[in-house]
């Protein structure tokens, strides 16, 4: 930041928080995609049974791909491709994919390419001191099951030359891709009453920190808005390590009286730093987040051979500006239908009518991005299956539970054999 040279450098005023916000649009002006894929994963013969972290690490090979491997609090595995132009990132992130599924069937385990867990309750595996504090700020049902129990696929793109633009497609267009990859339909064995159960978990959190950024036409003004609007989450505090080796250790305190990070300004006891700021940015989760490039949070977890269908798609549209074009005017009247299209899917008609317009707006966009024809036809099948007739992918699961109930574990089970 010009002026803000060091994490320990003051905040002075809004000013200060302005600068910072730009910084976030800047980035690279290319056309890169980077993918992040959560799964939930599941014991093949006892889907109902929670997975123990150290069994997933010990059964996962080193990955071709060069994916880097996380865990989110309740175990679910997240694998982040190097980013690239997409039929790099692509291929890199697929293979590695297929290595950790080949590898965790082998050891009795299997990925869940769900939104939300279908079968189990939310249970933490991870105690880290930033987990510990997100638990107690966001409480119970709702906290405890966005930490342990969902599953997205985030898709990063370049800000490119018109950040602003990429923006704003990204918000605009995000209702009708809500609704078009909408997977999790089910919580505890049931029908939950959302096609996209993860997208209502966050629907019911901390609205100052989950709801969409508002789309005007200065993006940087927006996001500084809702950095000192947003309630503080905790504050991080620097206490010296009483092992005797000198070194510094990182806490958190959490924040519970429903202050800002505005109100936190205007506290000359406790001003903030650079790090604060930086550290409260990281514990916002609007849907589209902006960080040097655009994180585009608001997609469920896709089965394991599909998520590229999500990625491919989400990346024509924003990026091709000839599929953007289209894609807006079709999605003009979803403005903003952001529950509805959790609730209801492709079975809300203005969404299903806006998702056949995009998606055969990405599927011509798909050819000048440089897209294997493997992919467009995957892409097609997926508008075939799901698009054209309504269905969003969150219908199949519901078939299933109402045909019979008990047939969910078994398809749980098998949930890694390429549909």
């Amino acid at each position: 930041m010009t002026g803000l040279a060091t994490e320990n450098t003051l905040i002075r005023n809004a000013t200060d928080v302005e600068t910072f916000a730009r910084r976030c649009f800047l980035g690279s002006p290319g056309d890169r995609v980077g993918v992040e894929l959560e799964f939930l994963v599941f014991d093949r013969t006892d889907p109902a049974r929670q997975v123990p972290l150290a069994r997933i690490t010990d059964a996962l090979p080193p990955l071709p791909g060069g994916s880097l491997v996380t865990y989110e609090p309740g175990g679910q595995l997240e694998l982040s491709g190097p980013p690239g132009s997409l039929p790099k990132a692509i291929a890199l992130l697929s293979a590695d994919v297929n290595a950790a599924r080949r590898a965790l069937r082998d050891a009795g385990l299997v990925l869940g390419g769900v939104g939300l867990d279908p079968l189990r309750p939310p249970r933490r595996q991870l105690r880290l001191p930033r987990y510990e504090v997100m638990a107690r700020f966001l409480g119970t049902p709702y906290g405890a099951l966005m930490m342990c129990s969902t599953a997205s696929v985030q898709v990063n793109l370049d800000l490119g030359d018109r950040p602003a633009a990429r923006w704003e497609r990204a918000h605009l267009l995000g209702p009708v891709l809500v609704a078009a990859f909408a997977n999790s339909p089910l919580s505890e064995g049931r029908p939950c009453g959302w096609m996209s159960g993860r997208q209502a978990v966050w629907e019911r959190l901390d609205r100052t920190r989950t709801a969409a950024v508002p789309v005007s036409r200065d993006p940087g003004a927006a996001w500084t808005d809702y950095l000192l609007d947003a309630r503080l989450m905790a504050v991080r505090d620097t206490d010296r390590d009483t092992g005797g080796d000198g070194e510094d250790t990182e806490s958190y305190r959490p924040v519970l009286d429903g202050s800002t990070f505005r109100d936190r300004l205007a506290s000359p006891e406790h001003p903030p730093t650079l790090a604060d700021l930086s550290y409260h940015a990281t514990t916002l989760f609007p849907p589209v987040r902006p960080r040097g490039w655009l994180e585009i949070r608001y997609l469920d977890a896709q089965h394991p051979a599909i998520w590229p269908v999500c990625a491919a798609v989400t990346h024509a549209l924003v990026t091709d500006d000839r599929a953007a074009d289209a894609a807006l005017a079709a999605a003009g009247p979803c403005t903003g239908m952001w529950a509805s299209a959790a609730r209801h899917g492709l079975a809300e008609p203005r969404l299903r009518r806006a998702a056949d317009v995009c998606f055969r707006a990405a599927l011509g966009a798909l050819p000048r991005l440089g897209a294997a024809p493997a992919l467009v036809c995957e892409v097609a099948a997926f508008a075939d299956r799901h698009v054209t007739p309504g269905r969003s992918p969150a219908a199949d699961l519901l078939d299933l539970v109402r045909e019979s109930a008990e047939r969910l574990p078994d398809w749980l089970a098998e949930e890694g054999r390429s549909r």
